[in-house]
């Protein structure tokens, strides 16, 4: 069972990086046909929705619209929010007064990806607000208010530091 689910890993990774490039060609706006993909990669249009609804959410900078019928046409958007417009929108919107470890470690990987913070920051910042971390006896819902906390620090902290420091 581990062989296929690494199997399975791999092919959402090569499937994710296809998108991706067809993206980076200057492209904020792509339509797809889910059965054409899934032929491409001899899948599953199942593990096209796999890859969708993992990889290319507004947490990773996208967002996708699903239409049924017809091979099921799939539009995804890169969105537009680059830098400081990013940071912005995660302070107050998306990290908020609460997030929890996977969607906190997502962010700190699509800020790394994007190039608004380094990848160390981001590695930095994915173990202070790892479970590990918050490996003591309170409420969930307590810890994942401490993670927004530190998170929002850290990057207001990484945001008013002089860039010569890097």
């Amino acid at each position: 069972m581990d062989e296929k689910a690494g199997v399975w890993m791999r092919l959402s990774d090569t499937i994710a990086q296809f998108i991706k490039e067809m993206l980076s060609q200057d492209e904020l706006e792509i339509e797809l046909q889910r059965n054409d993909l899934a032929a491409y990669f001899q899948c599953a249009p199942s593990q096209i929705n796999y890859v969708l609804s993992t990889r290319f959410t507004p947490d990773h900078g996208y967002v996708t619209e699903s239409r049924r019928g017809g091979g099921g046409c799939i539009r995804i958007t890169r969105l537009r929010k680059t830098g400081g417009e990013y940071l912005r929108y995660l302070l107050e919107e998306r990290i908020g007064e609460s997030i929890d470890e996977n969607a906190a470690d997502i962010v700190a990987r699509q800020l790394a990806e994007r190039q608004v913070i380094s990848v160390n920051d981001a590695n930095l910042i994915r173990t202070a607000i790892s479970a590990q971390t918050f490996a003591i006896p309170i409420p969930s819902q307590l810890k994942d208010a401490l993670r927004a906390r530190i998170f929002r620090n850290m990057l207001l902290s990484i945001a008013k530091r002089d860039p010569q420091e890097d």
